[in-house]
């Protein structure tokens, strides 16, 4: 059966077919659906969320460990947090198999970087494997395991946004079942002391050799023939848009890309007086080309280096045309938080009172936008804290009632708790805040260790954050109501003047969590508006101003009284519940 997938779809369906038994992520945007899909199949493969990647990844490597094909998802950036365990396992190698997916974000679409996360394989010294449509996704996960458990090695498995996101024809197979695999102590491969590590590098460069004569024949690496005079050199999505640009011309499409099957490029490459290598961001496979002697390439002095590829671009790029002209020109719409969004009361308070804030990853980073204006840094998950710890003890305490720290409940989770651990022990006065809306809302409400659910949809235990803070040594901690915009206001003042680390856990549910929730949209009373533009400053994207000046209410947005931080505004009463008639 044929049926439309995701590239994220069909690595959950590529887990099933193929006898994948557990499978972990943290969400993160383009991998976060992978495991919404994997759970579907939940009476064959265990999933779960775990609490950051590092975590994840070292479940992931628990469970291979114990024999089961397995597979661990997250964002390209996300690697970086699991890069510990990652070049770790390279050296320890696998008993079941084991897929790592890496979704990377060219042209940064939801994300602080585009870095290129295959230099991780040739960093790791592990195979690389990049489809470049959904089937080649199903297909390859099969692949990917199979090479895993011949050469005892965990795989790279890179795809990006696009292949993330679109769907794709894929022909459906059953499942698969691998047994488990025994378990047996091995403490001279699972325990990397030196000793053992010395001996482990050796085996991983005569693994690395022996791999790099199977990618010469590996099924992922293909030639498409064509103009006899045209050679193209690819991977991934950059296939897809160059076959789309240049359809007639001879292709060399690697699904696997790392160990790189030098002799297979070197010989399409002798049949052309000029290939042109096509991929995104940095010029991986030209790189490899360059260092084996090939000198016959077109590459990054024509393709951008920066930003997300498509066809338009390789065309111009490769014929020194300009086409961008033809571009329809779309409006911008700047991003916004949503109607109701509980932490809009922390950032117009925030500015309002002149105190910046350290920031992290999640949809609050809007918060930077005007006109709230909330934000000065954001750096990296869990990086709020620290960041403003560093300001305090360089510009010394004073400056710590000026700047506060901003974290999400569920980056908080991820990797802000050591972060609130260092402002105790070393005695800060920063003043933390976490937006706790009960859930990890900016990649599509995933639950985390603070909501009491988990992946699989079973209730377990939740986190207490005041629990966890006087653990941690903070004694001023406290829960607010995040649409009580006075209480709001009250709490940051209160904490910002204490001479010791303070806790505000600002309560409110994302708005988009239950949507019964939501009541009659307020109003504006024109005549009590004075038109003093004071809601405007909520940035709610549901208020905006008339032909007069005066303030309007969109009802089609409005949430209503579950929020109302307008009407707590107002300095003339002027928003209310309209009165039935």
């Amino acid at each position: 059966m044929r049926v439309l997938l995701s590239g994220n779809e069909a690595v959950a369906r590529g887990c099933y077919e193929h006898g994948v038994r557990v499978a972990v992520a943290y969400p993160g945007t383009p991998s976060t659906e992978i495991l919404e899909n994997v759970v579907k199949y939940k009476d064959d493969v265990y999933c779960q969320w775990s609490p950051n990647e590092k975590v994840a990844f070292e479940v992931a490597m628990g469970a291979v460990f114990g024999g089961a094909r397995t597979m661990v998802a997250m964002k390209h950036v996300g690697l970086n947090v699991a890069a510990d365990p990652l070049m770790t396992s390279t050296s320890v190698g696998g008993d079941g198999g084991f897929v790592i997916v890496t979704a990377d974000d060219p042209g940064m679409h939801s994300s602080q970087n585009e870095q290129d996360n295959r230099y991780f394989a040739k960093f790791a010294k592990i195979p690389l494997v990049e489809p470049s449509n959904s089937q080649d996704v199903k297909d390859f996960i099969g692949h990917a395991l199979d090479i895993s458990e011949q050469f005892g090695t965990p795989v790279l498995f890179r795809i990006s946004t696009r292949i993330s996101h679109a769907k794709t024809p894929v022909e459906l197979g059953e499942r698969v079942e691998v047994p488990l695999k025994d378990y047996e102590k091995d403490t001279s491969r699972r325990v990397v002391i030196p000793a053992h590590a010395r001996r482990l590098h050796v085996k991983v460069e005569e693994r690395l050799k022996a791999l790099a004569e199977f990618a010469e024949t590996s099924p992922m690496n293909k030639i498409i023939e064509g103009d006899p005079k045209v050679g193209v050199i690819s991977s991934g999505i950059s296939y897809e848009y160059a076959r789309d640009a240049f359809p007639g011309a001879t292709f060399l499409k690697l699904g696997m890309s790392f160990p790189f099957p030098a002799k297979l490029v070197t010989e399409f490459s002798k049949r052309f007086d000029t290939v042109y290598v096509v991929e995104e961001n940095e010029p991986f496979i030209e790189e490899q080309m360059r260092y084996i002697g090939i000198t016959n390439i077109v590459g990054k002095e024509r393709i951008p280096i920066c930003g997300e590829l498509n066809q338009r671009i390789i065309r111009d790029a490769v014929s020194g045309e300009d086409t961008s002209g033809e571009k329809a020109k779309v409006p911008a719409r700047p991003p916004v938080l949503c109607p109701g969004c509980p932490h809009r009361s922390t950032f117009f308070m925030l500015n309002r009172l002149g105190i910046g804030s350290t920031s992290d990853i999640g949809c609050y980073t809007l918060g930077v936008m005007p006109p709230l204006n909330g934000i000065d840094t954001c750096i990296c998950m869990g990086a709020s804290i620290g960041n403003s710890l560093g300001m305090e003890k360089a510009r010394g305490r004073d400056f710590a009632k000026k700047m506060v720290a901003v974290i999400g409940d569920s980056t908080f989770v991820h990797s802000g708790i050591t972060g609130l651990a260092d402002v105790a022990y070393n005695k800060g006065a920063t003043t933390v805040i976490i937006l706790d809306n009960s859930i990890t809302a900016m990649t599509g409400h995933q639950h985390h260790p603070g909501t009491g659910v988990t992946l699989m949809g079973e209730p377990t235990v939740k986190l207490d954050y005041l629990k966890l803070a006087e653990a941690l040594g903070v004694k001023d901690a406290r829960k607010v109501d995040a649409y009580d915009v006075t209480a709001v206001k009250e709490a940051i003042k209160e904490a910002i003047n204490h001479d010791e680390p303070s806790l505000l856990i600002m309560e409110g549910p994302c708005a988009l969590l239950d949507r019964s929730t939501w009541s009659t949209p307020l109003a504006v009373d024109w005549d009590k508006c004075t038109a003093c533009g004071l809601c405007l400053r909520l940035g709610c994207p549901s208020i905006s101003r008339d032909e007069t000046g005066k303030a309007t209410i969109n009802p089609l947005f409005c949430v209503g009284e579950l929020c109302s931080m307008c009407a707590q505004v107002c300095p003339s009463n002027a928003i209310s519940v309209p009165e039935k008639s």
